[in-house]
């Protein structure tokens, strides 16, 4: 799988730090010790910066300025009027395309955020930073004190965790990330609908919202409170093999046709895709080691553990930035909120079904 992290020439190393762990591609820096933000910086090989620049198109042909001919060999350039290039300053990349309006928020604001956290909070550590792409993109982990406890021994590790991009596409995000440890399962939830991130537009009030935007850390609290108490309860709930088929029929399926057709029980127009799918997540949670726990063996939280633990441990990507990507806003997001309404619904009920 490719990993999409950012190679320095320069330094001979890969622009992404860990702390004491080795992360799975084997790439980078590890550190033993969880740095400050100026240390956690230079090591993921953040310290560079981005300018936007005048765009220009060049035109081969002009009229000859000698002779007043049509020459295709005279080249001029002409200015493309409220556009501009980001330009990573140190190896003069270009990085993307941006509109008058964009506002750089350099890698090191980016980090003040999570400088405004440890202000209040000397117990969060940053975790990993690294660099996609040629820097385009950034991210940074940060863990919180404390665990979500599940049963007795089930621990949900707390993060937080920020992306921003250099390209003119996508927010400045920051978000609640809790890892389940047994298996480095992201636990996506929607419960009630609260919002565990916050999305922060390039404009011109991008870095004062960025310091302010520590007030994800009072949505945190609660989301991990309620988490714990739900969780909990969903570990005592025991679900049978059938519905947990059922369930993870209904939260994989990719469109109303197919829900339609498992609705009506015509499996025939199912897809060989979408049933190997099907089957590889109840492989996931009938064998995998992560789901034979007491709190998720034959239990609601084991099945909503399997959806999230397939995404993560099963399914295959393109690259890390894919997996990231899908897991925190799209595909994977999706199906696990899709099962956690599921799994509402059956803890209430005892039938599997969308509301």
């Amino acid at each position: 799988m490719a990993h999409n992290l950012y190679y320095n020439q320069q330094t001979g190393r890969h622009s992404f730090f860990s702390v004491q762990q080795k992360p799975w591609h084997g790439l980078g820096t590890i550190v033993e010790d969880y740095p400050t933000s100026t240390e956690a910086i230079r090591f993921a090989g953040l310290d560079y910066t981005v300018e936007k620049r005048p765009l220009f198109t060049d035109d081969h042909f002009l009229t000859h300025p000698a002779n007043g001919t049509q020459d295709n060999t005279f080249n001029a350039f002409i200015s493309v009027p409220n556009y501009y290039a980001t330009v990573r300053t140190d190896t003069q990349d270009v990085l993307g395309v941006v509109g008058k309006d964009y506002q750089i928020v350099q890698n090191s604001e980016a980090f003040s955020f999570f400088d405004s956290i440890v202000q209040h909070n000397r117990d969060i550590k940053y975790e990993t930073a690294g660099v996609l792409g040629r820097g385009e993109r950034i991210f940074i982990t940060a863990k919180l004190p404390g665990y979500i406890r599940i049963g007795r021994d089930d621990l949900i590790e707390q993060y937080v965790f920020l992306t921003t991009s250099h390209d003119g596409y996508g927010s400045i995000t920051a978000a609640f990330t809790p890892i389940r440890i047994v298996c480095q399962n992201t636990l996506n939830a929607a419960i009630r609908s609260r919002q565990h991130s916050i999305k922060i537009r390039h404009t011109s009030s991008a870095v004062e919202r960025l310091k302010q935007a520590h007030q994800l850390m009072g949505m945190t609290n609660g989301l991990a409170g309620e988490m714990e108490t739900l969780f909990n309860h969903w570990s005592r709930v025991r679900i049978s093999d059938k519905a947990l088929k059922d369930l993870i029929g209904i939260a994989m399926a990719p469109s109303k046709e197919v829900l339609s057709s498992l609705q009506e029980e015509k499996f025939q127009h199912l897809s060989t895709h979408y049933l190997n799918m099907v089957d590889d997540v109840l492989e996931y949670a009938f064998l995998a080691p992560a789901q034979q726990q007491v709190t998720t063996k034959g239990t609601l939280f084991g099945a909503y553990n399997a959806i999230t633990g397939y995404f993560q441990n099963v399914r295959t990507f393109g690259s890390e930035e894919m997996k990231l990507k899908s897991i925190l806003w799209g595909t994977g997001l999706q199906r696990a909120q899709t099962t956690f309404k599921l799994c509402e619904n059956f803890a209430l009920t005892g039938i599997v079904q969308l509301n």
